[in-house]
């Protein structure tokens, strides 16, 4: 790599082909005439703006310095002084045809941790998943699988909210409606979010009510076996609805709610009292926090435990005894303010460091309220919140409809056509925006799932058509990117590992989502510009379709989507 100082000449370092040009494209500072980004004179730093001709000068010393790399096809300074780059087709042919033998896992990136918790889902007990759960799972999920393809050991997390004043104001709610019974007399999720609602609008404009269910919050916290009873079973019809859910979105979790952390208040409590962090404030303990007019709540003067309280004894228990190097929460944006309050408590409790890029770290994964247009919240017709599988069932059955209306009923079996709708449907689901429509996120025109899924299945048609044995081809055939469009979607396809990388490090997964729907249409392009069957460069374009598709399995792989081959 050559790099020009405050004061010129150049230095020359010794490194590696691939790490000879990875740092400069990242910092954006070649201009590569191939898509990616420019600015090359950036590389020095002066501070008087040189002229056209030091331009031209300063790129012209630094190609004839540049270490020979067969990455490198051939270098140029243009009229306005920047260095172009040409990318070496031989060299990404290699590339690729090397990713073919070894598999795609032989591009996953590599990042600085190797141990991370993931918290994710996280629904309230006695409420049904709603479209807010979807998207903290999906993204969640996605996720996980980036820094599990990364090669990071990734705890996945469902947090629920199993022990607060929202499950004792349900339990004495219980007790009120179902007098002399030991409140297990419920047995639907309906009825029991029916009585939920019920509670919840008591509880504020009731006070004696308000009064009995903060107690019985501490007498649950406390392990009353007379409240515990019916607590297990109220977990236990909602652990049950929720699991059909998070199966149907195909996710794995491993649940650790808020009572799983009660063992551990005590020491977190001990920790932060030893550090002279802990103050007493009306009857509560807490915690003061620069920046923040309202004290972090660790016990409320009845005792109680809150919301505070289970959250910084999980993020203890997760850097302590989990020993996470990594921890991501992923809620609604509206709950920032409590992750800004959480993250300060443990770096001022010595948990975290103070820089907030330096691992051990946390981080709050966020994301917007979905919309159903008009600006919005997305809700069905009686105001409340749509459930989720109400949602999963709508886009499986308007999925079917539209592969009937099409045709493939007469091209599938019953069972590939059930297979297909909810792969479409739930592909669309997990791909929409922030604004909610089945008929946009079911369309084939546009930044869609389907549109995705029926680009994969056309890359599937072609090898499928052409009657070769694909992995025969890899074993003896060559790939070559001599036409252009074949040279721009090699290209694409290199960038993959970036994708990943950038989606992990910024917990970003729609990076893949956007790289996934480019990859797509610089296929398509390739597709009606370069006949496949039939020509004279047939093997070397098979190739080149099914490392597409590899990668696009890959891509729908990390954001949870299942391909489909026929579409």
């Amino acid at each position: 790599m050559l790099l020009l100082d405050n004061h010129f000449p150049m230095k020359k370092l010794v490194l590696s082909p691939w790490l000879l040009l990875r740092p400069l494209l990242e910092r954006k500072r070649l201009e590569i005439i191939d898509g990616l980004p420019n600015n090359a004179m950036r590389l020095c730093s002066i501070k008087k703006l040189p002229s056209h001709c030091e331009l031209l000068f300063y790129g012209q010393a630094l190609i004839m310095n540049l270490p020979t790399s067969e990455m490198v096809q051939s270098c140029f300074v243009a009229d306005h002084g920047s260095v172009n780059v040409v990318l070496s087709s031989k060299w990404m042919a290699k590339g690729i045809a090397s990713m073919l033998t070894n598999g795609i896992d032989s591009w996953a990136p590599t990042l600085p941790v190797k141990r991370a918790v993931v918290d994710f889902c996280s629904p309230n007990i006695a409420k049904e998943m709603h479209v807010g759960h979807g998207r903290s799972t999906i993204i969640g999920d996605s996720l996980a699988r980036m820094l599990e393809y990364s090669n990071v050991h990734v705890l996945r997390r469902n947090h629920v909210g199993d022990w607060g004043t929202n499950v004792g104001m349900l339990i004495e709610y219980l007790f009120e409606q179902f007098p002399g019974s030991d409140g297990t007399a419920v047995t639907a999720i309906g009825d029991l979010q029916s009585l939920y609602r019920d509670s919840k609008a008591k509880f504020y404009w009731d006070p004696d009510f308000r009064r009995k269910a903060q107690l019985a919050a501490v007498r649950l916290q406390g392990g009353d076996p007379a409240y515990l009873k019916p607590w297990a079973h109220i977990c236990e019809i909602s652990r049950t609805e929720s699991a059909k859910v998070i199966k149907r979105l195909q996710v794995e979790l491993e649940e650790k709610g808020e009572s799983f952390y009660k063992p551990y208040i005590a020491n977190m409590i001990g920790d932060l009292k030893s550090k002279g962090l802990v103050k007493e404030s009306d009857g509560a303990q807490v915690m003061f926090i620069k920046d923040f007019m309202i004290p972090l709540m660790l016990v409320k003067s009845d005792g109680g435990f809150t919301y505070n309280t289970t959250d910084m004894a999980a993020l203890w228990y997760r850097l302590n005894e989990e020993k996470a190097e990594w921890i991501i929460y992923v809620t609604e944006a509206g709950q920032q303010g409590h992750f800004d309050m959480l993250f300060k408590a443990a770096r001022k409790a010595g948990w975290l460091p103070s820089n907030v890029k330096t691992y051990p770290r946390a981080s709050h994964a966020s994301f917007g309220k979905v919309h159903g247009g008009g600006n919005k919240q997305f809700r069905s017709r009686y105001t409340d919140t749509v459930p989720l599988v109400a949602l999963l069932h709508e886009a499986k059955g308007r999925s079917k409809t539209a592969l009937i209306k099409r045709g493939y009923d007469k091209e599938m079996t019953l069972d590939e056509l059930d297979q297909t709708a909810e792969a479409v449907g739930c592909g669309a689901l997990k791909s929409t925006s922030y604004t909610f429509s089945y008929d946009q996120m079911l369309s084939d025109k546009g930044d869609t799932a389907v549109y995705l899924l029926k680009v994969h299945a056309r890359i599937c048609s072609v090898i499928r058509k052409s009657g070769k044995d694909i992995d025969e081809l890899k074993k003896r055939g060559k790939l070559a990117l001599d036409h252009a469009e074949e040279r721009a979607l090699g290209l694409h396809l290199l960038q993959f590992t970036e994708a990943v990388e950038e989606a992990c490090t910024k917990l970003l997964p729609n990076v893949v989502c956007k790289y996934l729907y480019k990859l797509s249409k610089q296929y398509t392009k390739f597709y009606f510009n370069c006949r496949v069957i039939g020509s004279a460069e047939e093997t070397s374009r098979l190739l080149l379709c099914e490392a597409t598709a590899i990668v696009m399995r890959k891509c729908f792989h990390l954001l949870g989507i299942t391909p489909v081959d026929k579409l």
